[in-house]
């Protein structure tokens, strides 16, 4: 993610976060408008840099390739490291609401759902991608509005990456599956 667009996801949750203290009151920004907010950003973000700087540069130009090794192979890093990356970042600066990518096939376990609010929205996305799940949960005690949007393979780094690799569950994706959700975790106010 850009430095850009996580100054802005951090504006945006704090604002944001501020705001939800009046959820549904004049003024304020409710729970689902937020999440769907915040996910519109890391939507754009994470499109840009799968279209523009991993496909663009490994499978047109062929200039660098992406890999999960970046750091050691001074590769670029996959998107959906990119991701985790901003991820983590976020988390450490904000307790408003937290946000990961995770799928019914993960390539990495760690990656799958954990929660039945996770497994429901997962599964409720990869059946009707053109729809968002949203559901109400508690973690350790705090209500959140758990939002789950499809994160789909939107170029072909996407799918022959997945399709490539050793520990991919699948190995039949093309250019639009529903590869995974977004899920997005906000605090009830």
């Amino acid at each position: 993610m850009r430095s850009e667009g996580l100054a802005l996801v951090l504006a945006i949750a704090t604002l944001g976060c501020k705001n939800l203290q009046g959820a549904g009151a004049a003024g304020g920004i409710g729970e689902r408008d937020f999440a769907d907010g915040l996910h519109a950003v890391l939507s754009a973000d994470r499109e840009v840099y799968t279209k523009q700087v991993v496909n663009r540069l490994q499978n047109e130009e062929k200039v660098l390739k992406a890999g999960e090794h970046w750091k050691d192979d001074k590769l670029l890093p996959l998107p959906a490291q990119m991701f985790r990356m901003g991820a983590e970042r976020a988390r450490d600066k904000t307790r408003g609401f937290s946000y990961a990518l995770l799928s019914l096939w993960p390539i990495n376990k760690q990656n799958g759902a954990r929660t039945e609010a996770e497994k429901r929205g997962l599964q409720a996305v990869a059946d009707q991608p053109a729809q968002n799940s949203y559901d109400d949960e508690s973690v350790a005690g705090v209500q959140y509005l758990t939002a789950v949007y499809p994160d789909l393979a939107v170029s072909d780094a996407c799918v022959s990456c997945h399709n490539s690799h050793p520990d991919s569950p699948r190995h039949d994706y093309k250019l639009g599956d529903v590869m995974g959700a977004v899920v997005i975790r906000v605090v009830k106010k």
